[in-house]
């Protein structure tokens, strides 16, 4: 894949970067963390842009976090629920009359 880039101005600062990935699922990122961004000075009153910056990328780790733990425990779930359907079907397969 060829590389795209993308040219970052937040927060006062400038700079581009090359990465793997096509030129929209950039943008959308960098859509998305303005967004952050902007919420997380709305929320803290915070003007300060490496506080902002620190406070976001750490809002966001927490965020990954969460989905992580949200995931892992789906995954249990799932396979509790397998568990549980293949029971209930040897249960119905011992009851039925062989065919």
């Amino acid at each position: 894949m060829e590389k795209s880039g993308l040219r970052i101005d937040i927060l006062g600062t400038s700079l581009s970067i090359a990465a793997d990935e096509d030129s929209a699922y950039l943008e959308s990122l960098l859509n998305r963390y303005r967004v952050i961004i902007e919420n997380t000075q709305k929320t803290t009153g915070l003007s300060d842009p490496l506080k902002v910056a620190v406070l976001t990328g750490f809002l966001l780790c927490d965020e990954i976090e969460k989905i992580k733990k949200q995931g892992l425990h789906g995954e249990r779930e799932g396979k509790e629920a397998e568990r549980l359907t293949l029971d209930l079907i040897a249960r119905i397969d011992e009851a039925l009359p062989p065919v």
